[in-house]
């Protein structure tokens, strides 16, 4: 069994000390007819098993992980409730451990002055990011790597703002060279700057970004939704760990809790370093709810409705595991990373693959030798569909070839170092696409790096009785 069950019993107790706090209210029979759920429930699970292992090591693939124990009971316990943070009057007690929440992350980026709130997810942080921008800089573009995520072109789309994208270098990471070359004309009044794109986990470089905002006027948001809480991480090389530290200068920050903050979907997070942008989400509503003349999140969101028990889950993990930098949650991350390199390090030494740039958080992308780019693509996928018929499961991603071209000096460096002389330094291949399709590793569980040895058992053992490379 590899689902775990003993929570089970504590959320039984658990809501025995909820229901103590209603013992005044006159009783109430709640009916539930087992005997009409059972077959239906038991027809959900049947179905559920038609899923990928997500929460198994083996599962290597997509940014995906299962919560957190402690967040999934409490997650469980406050939907007996089901509060609504858009006011105090749906969500009392889950909107004040929203805000506790909320700080813990702002002062994990050594914000201690902040506006920020959950919302639903990623997507919807970005959108007020981006709209909070564009009233600030009305008028201007806003520009982003072109390995940043799709949403910020989309999102600037629907709220009719101009964007633009920045060319990468070979490590996926924005061309500070071609980002000034836009902020010349004078159109930019914001620059995303990726801390961790989810192709492959490439980190924008920041310290370098705040050197052209000194010399133009931009106003700069991070879409550290993947990577933020890499901040934590001990393990980081020197130009990342720059780049994270500089963080706390930029003017917007957005972060997934559902990714590496061990949260159920969905979970993100925004904040303001300037909390007068409140300003603008200022609003009259003849019915929302004013039984208190307190602050409410709700006058700060454009989400109305928001569920209080993914505060109350958020609030729950960072109680048990505080955001502290040599605590067990900064471990994990610190042990997610040192996966990632040694399966970098597996993958740069074999004579069968080719690497990209190395890792800087814990995503790793490699493809197969091959003849041509069309022929490794060919092999990446038969590689992805072999793996998981032996319960390895890997991600494709689409990736410009320029980024493994201009790389193959740093590989060639790498193995005259290493006196390794059987990978690529006699690279003979036809680069005969733009685009190449790559295999996808995304090791953000802690228990890959024990998982490692059976990762790589399983990827050898295809690309020797199954591919032929």
């Amino acid at each position: 069994m590899t689902l775990e069950k003993q929570t089970l019993n504590l959320l039984e107790e658990a809501l025995e000390i909820l229901a103590e706090g209603f013992q005044k209210l006159p009783e109430l029979q709640v009916k539930s007819d087992l005997e009409a759920m059972k077959p239906v429930l038991l027809e959900v699970a049947k179905r559920m098993q038609d899923n990928f292992p997500y929460h198994h090591p083996l599962y290597a693939g997509q940014m995906i992980k299962p919560p957190v124990p402690v967040a999934r009971i409490a997650y469980m316990l406050a939907m007996w409730i089901n509060p609504n943070n858009h006011a105090l009057d749906g969500g009392r007690a889950s909107s004040v451990m929203e805000k506790e929440a909320v700080n813990e992350i702002a002062r994990m980026f050594d914000w201690e002055s902040h506006l920020g709130h959950l919302c639903s997810g990623g997507t919807m942080a970005n959108l007020e990011a981006l709209w909070i921008a564009s009233l600030q800089r009305p008028g201007k573009k806003i520009i982003a790597s072109s390995q940043a995520h799709y949403t910020h072109q989309r999102l600037c789309g629907v709220l009719g703002i101009p964007f633009s994208t920045v060319e990468c270098d070979y490590r996926g990471s924005i061309d500070i060279n071609a980002l000034e070359n836009l902020l010349e004309t004078g159109e930019v009044g914001t620059v995303v700057v990726n801390m961790g794109t989810t192709s492959m986990g490439a980190v924008d470089p920041l310290p370098e970004v705040l050197q052209l905002q000194s010399k133009y006027d931009f106003r700069i948001h991070a879409d550290a939704a993947y990577g933020g809480y890499f901040t934590l991480a001990d393990n980081l090389d020197v130009s990342t760990r720059k780049a994270f530290d500089s963080l706390s200068l930029v003017d917007s920050i957005v972060i997934d809790p559902h990714k590496h903050g061990l949260q159920p979907y969905g979970c993100g997070c925004v904040l303001f370093k300037d909390v007068s942008v409140g300003t603008h989400y200022k609003h009259d509503s003849p019915c929302t709810y004013f039984s208190s003349d307190d602050f409410h999140l709700g006058e700060i969101t454009l989400e109305c409705s928001r569920p209080g028990a993914a505060a109350v889950a958020l609030w729950a993990t960072q109680k048990l595991l505080p955001m502290d930098k040599d605590g067990e949650f900064a471990g994990n991350l610190s042990q997610s990373r040192e996966a990632a390199l040694i399966l970098f390090e597996k993958l740069q030494a074999d004579k069968r693959f080719i690497t990209a740039f190395p890792p800087q958080l814990d995503i790793v992308v490699w493809f197969p030798k091959a003849k041509s780019v069309s022929e490794a693509t060919k092999l990446s996928k038969i590689i992805f569909e072999k793996a998981a018929s032996q319960n390895l499961h890997l991600a494709l991603a689409q990736l410009p070839i320029e980024f493994f071209k201009d790389n193959l000096e740093y590989q060639n460096k790498y193995q005259d170092k290493n006196k390794n002389k059987n990978n690529n330094n006699n690279l003979n291949m036809e680069w005969d696409e733009e685009y190449i399709t790559c295999l996808r590793s995304c090791l953000m569980k802690p228990e890959h790096l024990e998982w490692l040895d059976e990762i790589w058992r399983i990827l050898d053992g295809v690309m020797d009785d199954n591919v032929g490379v």
